[in-house]
């Protein structure tokens, strides 16, 4: 593997690790895709750090199970932002 490849892994792992980030998030910060970022921590840091990736896995674990939580508070805040632009605007029903 190559070492910029096998270093962007380890960067990553221990990114999400010390900021409990999710893969999206990660994936923005280093300008990687999604898809990059699941299979260096899945895949490769496996081969370079078993350890670093069974922690990096407890963080995506947790993560998963937050996910539908995320997701409802993130349309929540859309609607209540939206209402509140009816309100300035006029248009509330």
């Amino acid at each position: 593997m190559k070492d910029y490849i096998e270093e962007r892994a380890m960067e990553i792992a221990n990114y999400i690790i010390d900021e409990k980030a999710t893969v999206r998030q990660t994936a923005k910060k280093f300008g990687v895709s999604k898809s990059t970022v699941h299979k260096d921590v899945t895949e490769r840091i496996l081969q370079i750090d078993p350890s670093l990736a069974h922690e990096v896995r407890k963080v995506l674990d947790v993560n998963k199970s937050e996910r539908h939580i995320r997701g409802g508070l993130a349309t929540r805040e859309k609607y209540l932002h939206q209402h509140s632009q009816d309100l300035m605007t006029g248009n509330a029903s």
